[in-house]
């Protein structure tokens, strides 16, 4: 059962919702953000100027992290992102080698 904040246990990630999430490129490209950064980095939603609304990169930010992509953390009026590469490479290994690998568009 995902915790109180919407991540679901590493039991939990399934295949179907983390390609689902994966399928948007904006969702990709912040995962392929997080994925150059060094293990346990945390970013602002902000820091990654995606081109949308505000409303739209919590949508984003969401289906990452009910995916089972991200983990998000408050930090006071923010919310920081981090990438669950131990999770992931676990329950799919080379998923993110894959997704970092992609060529930026």
């Amino acid at each position: 059962m995902p915790d109180d904040e919407g991540h679901p246990s590493v039991e939990e990630i399934e295949l179907g919702p983390v390609l689902s999430a994966l399928a948007d490129p904006l969702r990709r490209r912040v995962v392929r953000e997080l994925a150059a950064e060094p293990d346990g980095a945390a970013r602002t939603c902000s820091s990654f100027g995606l081109p949308v609304s505000k409303a739209t990169v919590t949508h984003h930010f969401r289906a990452l992290r009910e995916a089972g992509l991200i983990r998000q953390v408050d930090r006071g009026n923010s919310r920081m992102a981090s990438l669950r590469r131990a999770d992931i490479e676990q329950r799919f290994p080379g998923l993110l080698g894959i997704v970092a690998a992609e060529p930026q568009e």
